[in-house]
Order: C-alpha cells, then sequence, then structure tokens
C-alpha cells in the first residue's frame, strides 16, 4: 500500500476487489460532480463503462461515493474508504473527503490508471482493506510565483490536478511583484498595459544587462473565474497575493503618482530589492488598493487574501513629506510604525468585507491587528512564537530553509523538507493550535518554464504534502523514500518533468 501522503490508519484484509464490465458507480452526494470525476477518472485507462447511478439502485459490483454523518469526527475533510472482494465505499462526513478518499482509490490501482487512453494487459484490482483517514494541518499549500516569470492557465489548471492528488487544498498564487503585474484589473487598465511587460530578464540579481527578450503576460478576470471554479470543484481554496506596500514596481510603473517620488519607472528586469514602494502618506494610494481588492473579492471567495508585506524597504517613506506628515498626524514613532499603519488599514478593509489579511512575518510588529494572519518564511522565530503565546496569532508555516522549492537540491534535498516540523517548540497544545498548517513556495526568479517548475517542485513538494497530513508520529522517512517511486511513476504518466530520486538526495547514498 503506497499512498502518498500516508493515511492516519490502515488495516489490510483477504480478498481483493476488480474492475469489471459489470462495475458500477453509486453516489449519494447532492451534486454528481465527484462520481462524474471518478468515472472519468477510471473509464478512461480501463476501457469499462462505469455508469453513474443512485445509490439506491442495485448492484453486485460497484463503488459507492456516500456521505455520512457519523463520521463527523473525522473533520471535513476526513474520509473511510472500505474495500470488499464486491464492493469499494468511500464514505466521508462532506464532499471534500469523498474527494480525497477518491485520490487514495486512484494510487490503490495500478499506476496505468493516470493515462488517458484504454491500456491493455493491466489487472484493475485493488487489494481488500479499510483505511481511516483525516488531516493533521488545516492549511496545506503551495505557492506560486507568477510576478518573477508568468506560467500561464495550462499551467495553473496542471498544477491544480497535481495538488489535488496530493490533497494539498491550498493554492497561494503571487500575481504582482516587481517584475510583473499578473491580474486584470478593470478600474486600472494601465496595471496590465504597462506593468504585465519588462523589456528582457537579467541573469544575475542587479549587475549586467537583461537578455533583451521581452516577457510578458496576465491573467484576464475570464480566465481567473475558471480556475478559482477549476480549484474550487477540487477542494482547493485559491489565496491571492497582492504585494504591498513593497514589491511594486510594475504598479508604479503603470501609476508612478502612487509612490513617494512620482517616478518614472519601468517594469523590473532584474531581482531584488526595490526603493521605490507604495507611498503611505497620500490617500490615493489607499483609493487605489480599496479598488483593487474590491476587483479581487469579487473573483476569489477565499476568506484569506495575501497582502504580502515584505521586503518594504522605508528609505522613501523617510524622505517623503506625505509620509512624514502622516507619521506625524497619526502619532506614530518611526516609519516602522507606518508600515503596521498601512498594514491594519488594509486589513480592516478586508474585514469590512468579511475576509482576512495575511502577510508575511515582516508584518508581525507592536500594534498588528489582532485577526492579521501572519505566514513564516525567515527571521523574527522568537517573535513569532511570542505572538502565538500571549495573541493566539493565527500563522502558516513557511520556514524558507526548511519548504522553499526554489532553493537548490543541494541546500534543501527532500529529506531536509520531508522532516520538517511546522509547529515551533515549546508550544502547548492550545498555542499549537494557532498554527493554520504548512505551505511551500515556489520563486520563479530563475523558473521561467514548466518543466524547470516540475523539477524545483517534485518530489519535495510532495515530502511537504505528508507533512501537512499525516500525523507527525507516522511519517518515517525510509518508508516515504519505499513508497515514492511508484509515485514518480504516476507523475511520469501525468507527464511531470520532475526530479530523481538521486537528484532530490544529493548527499545521500541510496539502496
Amino acid at each position: 500500500m503506497d499512498i502518498i501522503p500516508l493515511p492516519f490508519q490502515v488495516k489490510p484484509s483477504p480478498g481483493e476487489f476488480r474492475l469489471t464490465a459489470e462495475t458500477v458507480i453509486l453516489t449519494d452526494l447532492p451534486n454528481r460532480w465527484n462520481a462524474d470525476y471518478l468515472q472519468s477518472l477510471l473509464a478512461a485507462p480501463t476501457g469499462l463503462p462505469l455508469p453513474v447511478r443512485l445509490s439506491d439502485q442495485s448492484g453486485t459490483n460497484f463503488i459507492r461515493l456516500h456521505l455520512d454523518s457519523g463520521l463527523e469526527s473525522l473533520g471535513p475533510e476526513g474520509y473511510r474508504l472500505t474495500v470488499s472482494p464486491q464492493s469499494v465505499t468511500l464514505a466521508a462526513p462532506a464532499a471534500a473527503g469523498v474527494f480525497y478518499a477518491i485520490q487514495s482509490l486512484r494510487q490503490l490501482l495500478p499506476v496505468e490508471v493516470e493515462e488517458r487512453l484504454p491500456v491493455s494487459g493491466v489487472d484493475w484490482h485493488i487489494g481488500c482493506l479499510e483505511i481511516t483517514d483525516r488531516p493533521r494541518f488545516a492549511w496545506r499549500g503551495f505557492m506560486l510565483d507568477e510576478g518573477r516569470h508568468f506560467q500561464g492557465r495550462e499551467t495553473v489548471l496542471q498544477t491544480l490536478d497535481l495538488m489535488a492528488l496530493q490533497k494539498l487544498n491550498v493554492f497561494h498564487w503571487h500575481l504582482t511583484e516587481d517584475q510583473g503585474w499578473r491580474i486584470e484589473i478593470r478600474k486600472y487598465p494601465r496595471l496590465t498595459q504597462v506593468g504585465s511587460h519588462r523589456l528582457g530578464t537579467r541573469k544575475g540579481f542587479t549587475n549586467g544587462k537583461h537578455d533583451g527578450v521581452p516577457h510578458g503576460g496576465f491573467y484576464t478576470q475570464a480566465e481567473i473565474r475558471e480556475i478559482v471554479a477549476y480549484a474550487a470543484e477540487r477542494h482547493i481554496t485559491i489565496v491571492p497575493e497582492i504585494e504591498m506596500p513593497g514589491h511594486a514596481v510594475a504598479a508604479l510603473a503603470a501609476y508612478p503618482e502612487l509612490s513617494c517620488t512620482g517616478g518614472p519607472f519601468q517594469v523590473a528586469t532584474h531581482f531584488g530589492i526595490f526603493p521605490d514602494i507604495f507611498c503611505a502618506g497620500k490617500e490615493a494610494v489607499f483609493s487605489f488598493l480599496e479598488d483593487v481588492l474590491d476587483e479581487v473579492l469579487e473573483l476569489f471567495p477565499s476568506p484569506y487574501i495575501h497582502i504580502g508585506g515584505d521586503e518594504a524597504p522605508k528609505k522613501r517613506w523617510k524622505d517623503c513629506p506625505d509620509c512624514q506628515r502622516r507619521i506625524r498626524e497619526v502619532g506614530l514613532k518611526d516609519a516602522h510604525a507606518l508600515q503596521v499603519y498601512f498594514t491594519n488599514r488594509i486589513a480592516a478593509y478586508l474585514d469590512s468585507k468579511g475576509r482576512h489579511a495575511i502577510g508575511w512575518n515582516e508584518i508581525l510588529e507592536e500594534g498588528l491587528a489582532r485577526g492579521a494572519v501572519v505566514q513564516f518564511w525567515a527571521r523574527g522565530r522568537k517573535k513569532l512564537v511570542k505572538a502565538i503565546r500571549s495573541d493566539a496569532r493565527p500563522t502558516v508555516m513557511s520556514y524558507c530553509f526548511y519548504t522553499y522549492l526554489d532553493y537548490a537540491y543541494k541546500l534543501i534535498p527532500l529529506r531536509r523538507i520531508y522532516r520538517y516540523e511546522p509547529v515551533p517548540n515549546g508550544l502547548n497544545a492550545q498555542a499549537a493550535a494557532s498554527i493554520l498548517g504548512v505551505e511551500s513556495p515556489l520563486w520563479t526568479e530563475w523558473v521561467p518554464t514548466r518543466a524547470r517548475l516540475d523539477y524545483q517542485a517534485y518530489p519535495r513538494l510532495t515530502a511537504l504534502a505528508e507533512t501537512g497530513w499525516t500525523p507527525k508520529d507516522r511519517k518515517d522517512l525510509r518508508d516515504f523514500h519505499r513508497r515514492l517511486p511508484e509515485f514518480l511513476s504516476r507523475l511520469d504518466r501525468l507527464g511531470v518533468h520532475h526530479a530523481t530520486l538521486e537528484e532530490a538526495e544529493p548527499l545521500r547514498i541510496l539502496k
């Protein structure tokens, strides 16, 4: 039994279930989507009809999708998968659990199930067992940065499908950066007319000329609605990130009056930290950002909206008369306190719309709004633990030296990300409940293609998926290595250009 992520509990039993021409799919779910999804998943490679019927109809060889309120103790994403010689039952208290049961069933079948055309000579059987399963964390995420390199619709849809296979449920979509603005905002068309294209890309962080190859692209609102709906069917929440106040050069190139200096600016061709950020002293900036967020909120039903907040130099604010006037009028200590004011104002606006702000851990300063969520990536760990203990600060863990997928495998090999423990030492059970979950970001400065994205992400994202789902005391690196080759074979059939296990563990001799 080689399921990834490893289930909470597995009880094997004698016998096996076989898919045959008589097999039917029965469902009592109010929405047929899960049943139709399973039918399409299995019918293509097996060549079997597998008709979908209501569960009150009879059958002697069937797969049943069943909502069972008696399993509520497993939570909204938990499930029970029971395989007997006559039937397979996928039971859960909610549709999300049924969907995750389908992903486990998928991995119990031969790897040829991933093919989209009929495969001959395959024995389509499943060994009898009972799986009782639930996730460890509610937030199991992957972040894709498209500000640095635009990947496009097909890559995002494939990403969502792969996330679903691994029971990941949060797609953090980094859509704005110094190097590109990737989301259509109808009230401000220059954000995409100007901000979505750069003249080229430098190979180094700050030195040298760019390559002279224009790079650009953005998502229309129609495309975003399609992608959000596609994710929702797979029980994935898309959390959009609109960077503020820093990493905003692409926006300032389009609307330079939103800066402290008035520009002019051009969309950045190199990578790093830029001094020009949104001006915190101008009311027009907050009007602009609220307008942008209004359109973002219409597109994304996520309860969380990411507002970045990282790497925002204060040089321009210190020299800006508007920012200094704001500091005096509000009674702030300095420019660092001004960023807390900025963050709290945006967080309050989102709260008024029934949403919550989330930002990188640079937003965690004295006076930060209580409801703002922190995503920890580096530095300030003691400050974070203090905030969790004293304020029950909701937190997503993404410590860069354990979770970042853009780093080389020599720096973050597979075993390092697998062994990452998201809950800091010293937290009691009540404080630990503030840890919403875990996420692996993929920043794309050096990831221009889908093939490179695949290589950087897999199989490390698979290890992160097990960290997010499987109980801590059930995890075992050796067993994960044993299960991984079959999972990589599935990725091969899905067209994923992953690293090999030897590449993913460069400092370890694999036997």
